[in-house]
């Protein structure tokens, strides 16, 4: 028993300390994410008391069901009236922000390394990816209104559906050596299918589950079999080739919605009654969010490598033109009633996270030439955005930083009907 005493006693700490790093949050904005990360970096690359392989299959599993969790209780919180009011808006921002940010990477990477054309795309669209699960639990102690919570929620979703396509087609032009072969209609009717067939299902399993959920509660432990049933719908959707993440968001809106949507001609017709998520069950799974997020992200920090300090550098060069390229995009994208305090957050709240590094690793495992440079320098973009976003914000509350991007949003923050 004594082999597993102090791996228990971290856990316990870990928790413990992710509680204070919340609490600090709130008091000097320094993001609780950050210090966790940095955890993981100490345990992991910089001491090597941990490495990734320590936790087998387990590491990503776990990755993934953080994730999925995490999407699924943003979406309970989101009202469908904000979504109706802010997707067109959201589409445009995210195909515009990420169109625009693969293809300043994808020339800066050409002309700083060696990698060639369709491996400096590789780099650019992997990188491309926002992390959903760094943002949306940054979202819940920062002071902007719901409907810019969801645009940055659909936002991060939207950029791992583009991504995930965008480097499995890449890699596959990247083995054959043939830029002909690549086919950008297919490439976009991959991802508007993956969207919009994962949000139908996601919808209807939502529908479903509601009428279901009272028969259920009667169940002794029942709390948890709405944990399986996105587990389930998350597996069918991604075995069907469609994006699991987009399922488990759409499925937590429609349920945290169901409620007050005209659905009294099913009720009427098949004889149930529908049921919502009761506070007992969202403070669970609210509470199930925080343990896994705190593991998350130090298993992110012990999962990052800093092999080369020359990349680093590139990385941290490549992150800088990211968040400049986010600035224009944000200006022109949103409505012109976005509060400028909203508009200066979306430009900020853009880390990466463990998804790209993820698909970094593809290149490097299927033994594509420049793989490791691939991945080692998306590694560092992804260590480099998140101490950008974390250093962004400490200046945007802590000093009078906000200036420089309210002068640049200044066509913004307009009350509606007012001149321009």
């Amino acid at each position: 028993m004594q082999e597993v005493a102090l791996p228990i006693a971290l856990v316990g700490i870990l928790i413990f300390a992710a509680h204070l790093f919340e609490a600090a949050f709130k008091k000097t904005r320094i993001p609780d994410v950050l210090l966790l990360v940095i955890i993981g970096l100490l345990l992991g690359p910089l001491f090597g008391i941990v490495t990734p392989d320590n936790f087998g299959a387990i590491g990503p599993a776990f990755t993934t069901i953080t994730f999925i969790f995490i999407l699924f209780e943003a979406g309970i919180g989101i009202k469908i009236s904000t979504l109706r009011n802010t997707y067109k808006e959201t589409f445009i921002l995210s195909i515009v922000s990420f169109v625009v940010t693969v293809s300043a990477i994808g020339v800066a990477v050409y002309f700083l390394t060696d990698l060639g054309v369709v491996r400096s795309l590789i780099l650019a669209v992997v990188v491309g990816a926002i992390s959903s699960a760094i943002v949306i639990p940054m979202l819940d102690y920062l002071n902007i209104n719901s409907s810019s919570k969801f645009i940055v929620i659909l936002d991060s979703s939207l950029s791992d559906v583009f991504s995930v396509v965008g480097t499995l087609s890449l890699i596959e032009i990247a083995r054959v050596g043939d830029m002909t072969t690549f086919d950008i209609g297919q490439a976009l009717g991959k991802i508007l299918a993956s969207f919009t067939l994962a949000t139908m299902i996601g919808m209807i399993s939502a529908i479903g589950w509601s009428f279901l959920l009272n028969r259920v509660r009667s169940l002794q432990n029942s709390i948890f079999t709405t944990v399986a049933i996105v587990f389930v719908i998350f597996g069918l959707t991604e075995w069907l080739g469609y994006s699991g993440a987009i399922a488990s968001l759409a499925f937590g809106i429609m349920l945290g919605n169901v409620g007050t949507l005209n659905v009294v001609g099913l009720q009427t017709r098949f004889n149930v009654s529908i049921s919502e998520l009761n506070s007992t069950e969202k403070a669970f799974f609210s509470e199930l969010v925080f343990i896994l997020k705190t593991f998350f992200f130090v298993y992110m920090g012990i999962s990052l490598q800093l092999a080369d300090w020359r990349l680093m550098l590139v990385g941290l060069a490549l992150t800088v033109i990211i968040y400049i390229m986010r600035l224009p995009v944000v200006k022109f994208s949103l409505k012109k009633t976005t509060p400028l305090m909203d508009a200066t957050t979306i430009a900020i709240l853009i880390p990466r996270g463990l998804a790209a590094a993820v698909m970094a690793s593809i290149p490097f495992q299927q033994g594509i030439s420049g793989g490791e440079i691939i991945q080692n320098t998306a590694y560092a973009i992804i260590l480099a955005s998140i101490l950008m976003t974390s250093l962004l914000l400490i200046l945007i509350e802590k000093t009078g930083f906000y200036k420089f991007y309210f002068w640049f949003f200044s066509n913004l923050g307009r009350k509606s009907g007012q001149p321009e």
